[in-house]
């Protein structure tokens, strides 16, 4: 007789008694694989639960001081909420190349020293790892796994990965949906059950994320992703999910020679490099968890050279730097919809907080103007849709890194200026919308230069407005600088309050001056 077969999802872990081209539940295309299907359970029958455990009041249990240990790299401690946890499993994340494996092999290195460390590998002999690492010991089958952990009772357990864990009782190939879940089921009952903190490391597909079913991250406690270019020195690890601290931490590695080195200051890392009068780029601060961290935001707007213009994004989430772009051409006065724009995140580092709204805008209009943002000048705020400024939370942290890391000048939202103006040592520039931001950067002095230099700052957007002048009066052409001719003749009205005027130069009949455009 055939064996019954099932069907499951890759992405989400969904069963299907047939096949289809797409996931009837999370809509993913060629995601269903052929199983063996689980043999059902008799009736009439139970099954008896092994170390049964009869409930108990919370109050009765007694609180465990050391169920946190550090693991010796405070970046991955950082990231993990505090330190390890006994009897927790840890999904470990990051595409071929990366640094997975060496990151868990300095791990044993550290913890080797006050405990016991036991670390699988299926990717790897024996003789390819002791090449980077001393002492360890290798199994892929799970049933030899677990018999090496009774033996050995290791306080940590690493594994090399899960995709090539295998159990012989299970008819699929090693990497199936099948495989992972059972051998990750049983790695779980390890950890909650013996109290030995378990590191799995995990591909992740093209899309990036963990190669197998969607139901592997809902087992584990904690999913850490190692991002990064493997062309760059740079890796940011990055938790998805922690049932025991923050899910927004981050920790820094360089990658060199002998390993992974800890980056214990990544804003000055992520500014090394940065280019000085240099237009289209802006310093802003974001919170990555209790840790705040400057990041350099650079625009380019070109000239559009084909029929419809092109939009990138790196780093930064594409539907705002949309929104950004609109809002700056609605309230600021910026063609931008007929340029090709690109923006980036300098360092790998991923920007989902509004707080870099304010910076993103700075840099695409010094980009879409050329002119350079001050070396010394900052920026943090976010963007509504009407071109307001809007606060943000840890202001007072974000402005004291800004000040270590050498900045003098920062832009921040008008509701912040009067709590932090006494308590700071920064010059601050509260703005309340886009367009006193932009006026600010008008008025800024370059290093290096004795004068405001605002001639790309001229009047916008382009409005006719009449040629004013405290000379007598007149009879000729008056051409503005900006592309505004305008005649007159006879008395020349006042200015209107709103428009500041350059003192003119009369020569041969022809005045020229130049409007900037107030409030």
């Amino acid at each position: 007789m055939k064996a019954k077969t099932v069907f499951f999802c890759t992405e989400c872990g969904s069963e299907s008694p047939k096949w289809s081209g797409r996931c009837a539940v999370c809509g993913a295309w060629n995601s269903m694989v052929e199983q063996p299907a689980e043999r059902p359970v008799k009736s009439g029958k139970t099954q008896r639960i092994a170390n049964a455990v009869n409930a108990s009041p919370i109050t009765s249990l007694q609180e465990d001081e050391e169920i946190r240990f550090p693991t010796g790299m405070g970046e991955l401690d950082r990231v993990l909420g505090g330190g390890a946890v006994k009897g927790s499993l840890v999904l470990v994340g990051g595409a071929p190349g990366i640094g997975k494996s060496t990151l868990m092999l300095q791990i044993c290195q550290q913890l080797g020293r006050t405990c016991k460390v036991l670390y699988v590998s299926g990717e790897e002999s024996a003789r390819q790892l002791k090449l980077r690492a001393k002492r360890l010991s290798v199994e892929t089958r799970l049933g030899d796994v677990l018999e090496c952990i009774r033996r050995e009772e290791p306080d940590v357990l690493i594994v090399d990965s899960i995709q090539t864990l295998y159990n012989e009782e299970l008819d699929a190939p090693a990497g199936g949906v099948g495989q992972v879940k059972d051998c990750t089921m049983a790695l779980m009952q390890v950890a909650k059950g013996q109290g030995v903190t378990v590191f799995v490391i995990g591909h992740v597909n093209k899309e990036g994320s963990i190669a197998g079913p969607k139901v592997l991250e809902h087992m584990v406690d904690c999913v850490l992703y190692f991002e990064g270019d493997s062309r760059m020195t740079y890796r940011i690890l990055r938790a998805a999910k922690n049932r025991f601290g923050a899910t927004n931490e981050i920790g820094v590695f360089e990658m060199l020679d002998s390993g992974l080195r800890e980056v214990e200051n990544p804003s000055e890392m992520l500014l090394s490099g940065r280019p000085q009068d240099a237009s289209g780029t802006c310093v802003t601060c974001v919170m990555e968890g209790a840790r705040p961290v400057l990041a350099e935001i650079q625009a380019l707007i070109a000239p559009c050279a084909g029929a419809r213009p092109l939009r990138s994004s790196n780093g930064f989430d594409y539907n705002r730097a949309a929104m950004l772009l609109a809002v700056l051409e609605k309230r600021g006065g910026l063609k931008v919809s007929q340029c090709d724009a690109y923006l980036n995140i300098i360092g790998g580092l991923t920007l989902d907080e509004p707080a870099a709204d304010l910076a993103a805008v700075v840099a695409i209009a010094s980009s879409y103007l050329d002119k350079p943002v001050p070396n010394g000048m900052a920026a943090v705020g976010e963007v509504g849709l009407s071109g307001e400024i809007r606060s943000v939370s840890h202001m007072e942290q974000r402005l004291s890194e800004v000040k270590r890391l050498g900045f003098t000048e920062c832009i921040i939202p008008a509701h912040h200026a009067v709590d932090l103006r006494e308590r700071s040592s920064l010059e601050l520039l509260p703005v309340r919308n886009i367009s006193e931001a932009l006026r600010l950067l008008a008025q800024a002095k370059q290093a290096g230069s004795g004068h405001r230099d605002d001639r790309h700052w001229a009047v916008r957007p382009r409005r006719r407005y009449p040629a004013y002048t405290a000379r007598p009066a007149a009879t000729g052409s008056c051409r503005c600088r900006g592309s505004y001719h305008h005649s007159f003749a006879g008395s020349v009205p006042p200015p209107p309050d709103n428009m500041k005027i350059r003192p003119p130069a009369a020569a041969g009949g022809r005045i020229l001056c130049l409007f900037i455009r107030g409030n």
